[in-house]
C-alpha cells in the first residue's frame, strides 16, 4: 500500500507539489506570526533588562512610562535616595518621535538619561562601539536598528547630536530602536516650543495684571523663566541594595512619598498582560484563521485525488483490501502533503524573518507545536476523503 499511495502521489504530483508548496507558505506566515508575538515579548524583557531597575518609580495612578503618560518633579530621586533599601536613582524621560536619518525619516524613542558610564540606570548596558554619554549637552547613543553610525549627526527638535556609541537590542515595547540623549536636553525636547509660541506665551503673560505688578519687580522675569523650563521626568529607575527585597523598598515609597512603584514582576504584567495583550489576541485569530485554511487546502486536494482514483480503490476493494489499508493509504498522501508544507514553511519563515522591521524569534518549540499542528490538521483533513473511498461499492470495478 506504501508503494501504491507513492505511485499515486507521482501520478499526480505536479498537483501535489504546488499544493505543497501553496501549504508551506500559510504555514510560514504561520511560523512567523508566532515569532512575532515572541518577539514582542522579548523586546519587552529586554526593555526591562536594559534599563538596569528593580523599581520604576512614577506618577500616582498611572501605569508607568511605557504603558501611560507619567510626570513626576525631577528633584524626586534625591528623596528617594534616603529610603531605606534604594542603592541608586536616576531620573528618566521617554518621547517617541520621527527623527531625520539621511533622505529618510526614522521612528524611534528617544531615552533621556543622566549622563555616566555602564550600571547607571537608564543607561545602555553594553555598546558594540564607541562611549557612554559623559556629557550634560549634545551627545547620544544610538541602537544600531535605527541605521545611525558612530559619528552621525542627529537632529532632534532644534538641535544636533553627535552619536558617540553604539547599542543593539535597546527597543521600546512597540520596537522602536532607542536614542539615548542628555536628560537636560531630552527635557528640553519633551515641551520645545517655536519662537512664535514662546513670543505668544509671553505677551500673555505680561498682560496679565495678576503677574505684571509694577510694585514686585521681577516675578514677571520669574514666572516667563519658569515657563520655558520643564522640571519633570516621566519615571524614577530605582536600583536597591542587597539583602532587601523589592516589595520591602516599594512599600514605604508608596506610602511616604504618594508615588506608584513598579516591580520587575508589576512591570512584566503591564507590558505582556496589558501593552501586547491585544496583539497577542489578533495574532490568534490569525493563526485560527491560517489552520482552517490549511485544513481545507489539505482536505480539498486529498478529496480530489481521491476521488480521480474511485475506480482504483473498488478494485482494491474486490480483491479483498480491507478498509483500514485503503485509509491509511489515503491518510499517508494528507501526511505527507503536511511534511512537504512544514518543510517549505520552516524554510521560508527562517529566510524572511530577519527582513521584518520588528524582532521576530523563531523558537525551536514553537517549530516542535507547529509541526504536531500541521499532523492533526493532515489527519483530520484526510477524513473527509476517506469517508468518500470507503462508501465505494466494488461492483464499480466491474460495471466501469
Amino acid at each position: 500500500m506504501i508503494s501504491l499511495a507513492g505511485r499515486d502521489i507521482m501520478h499526480s504530483w505536479g498537483k501535489f507539489v504546488f499544493t505543497g508548496l501553496g501549504l508551506g507558505l500559510l504555514i510560514g506566515v504561520t511560523l512567523t506570526m508566532a515569532g512575532v508575538y515572541r518577539g514582542m515579548v522579548d523586546d519587552a524583557m529586554t526593555l526591562l533588562d536594559n534599563s538596569g531597575a528593580d523599581l520604576w518609580v512614577v506618577q500616582k495612578d498611572t501605569l508607568g512610562p511605557y504603558a501611560e503618560p507619567s510626570s513626576i518633579y525631577d528633584d524626586t530621586y534625591r528623596s528617594l535616595l534616603s529610603m531605606p533599601g534604594v542603592a541608586r536613582a536616576a531620573n528618566v524621560t521617554y518621547l517617541s518621535m520621527q527623527v531625520q536619518r539621511s533622505k529618510a525619516d526614522v521612528r524611534v524613542m528617544v531615552v533621556g538619561v543622566v549622563p555616566g558610564g555602564p550600571g547607571e540606570p537608564g543607561q545602555p548596558g553594553y555598546l558594540l562601539a564607541g562611549r557612554h554619554i559623559t556629557r550634560g549637552h549634545y551627545e547620544a547613543v544610538a541602537d544600531i536598528a535605527s541605521g545611525f553610525a558612530l559619528g552621525d549627526r542627529v537632529k532632534i527638535r532644534r538641535n544636533y547630536y553627535h552619536v558617540v556609541g553604539i547599542t543593539r537590542r535597546m527597543v521600546s515595547s512597540g520596537g522602536d530602536p532607542m536614542l539615548f540623549i542628555p536628560l537636560k536636553d531630552a527635557q528640553e525636547a519633551q515641551f520645545l516650543k517655536d519662537n512664535d509660541a514662546i513670543q505668544q506665551q509671553r505677551r500673555r503673560t505680561a498682560a496679565n495684571p495678576a503677574i505684571s505688578r509694577p510694585g514686585v519687580p521681577g516675578l514677571l522675569d520669574g514666572v516667563l523663566a519658569s515657563q520655558n523650563a520643564n522640571p519633570y521626568v516621566n519615571a524614577v529607575l530605582v536600583q536597591i541594595k542587597n539583602g532587601f527585597t523589592a516589595d520591602q523598598v516599594a512599600e514605604p515609597i508608596r506610602r511616604w512619598k504618594r508615588l506608584q512603584v513598579f516591580t520587575r514582576a508589576q512591570m512584566e504584567e503591564i507590558l505582556i498582560g496589558k501593552l501586547i495583550a491585544t496583539a497577542a489576541k489578533q495574532i490568534g485569530m490569525f493563526l485560527a484563521i491560517l489552520a482552517i485554511v490549511s485544513a481545507a487546502i489539505v482536505a480539498f486536494i486529498i478529496y480530489t485525488l481521491t476521488l480521480g482514483k474511485i475506480r482504483e480503490i473498488a478494485v482494491l476493494k474486490l480483491i479483498g483490501t480491507r478498509n483500514l489499508t485503503i485509509a491509511w493509504m489515503i491518510m499517508q498522501q494528507a501526511l505527507g502533503l503536511g511534511i512537504i508544507g512544514f518543510v517549505v514553511g520552516k524554510t521560508a519563515a527562517t529566510f524572511w524573518a530577519p527582513a521584518f522591521p520588528k524582532y521576530v524569534l523563531m523558537l525551536p518549540e514553537d517549530a516542535i507545536s507547529g509541526f504536531a499542528a500541521v499532523i492533526v490538521i493532515c489527519v483530520l483533513a484526510s477524513l473527509i476523503a476517506i469517508r468518500v473511498a470507503l462508501k465505494v461499492d466494488p461492483g464499480e470495478a466491474i460495471s466501469g
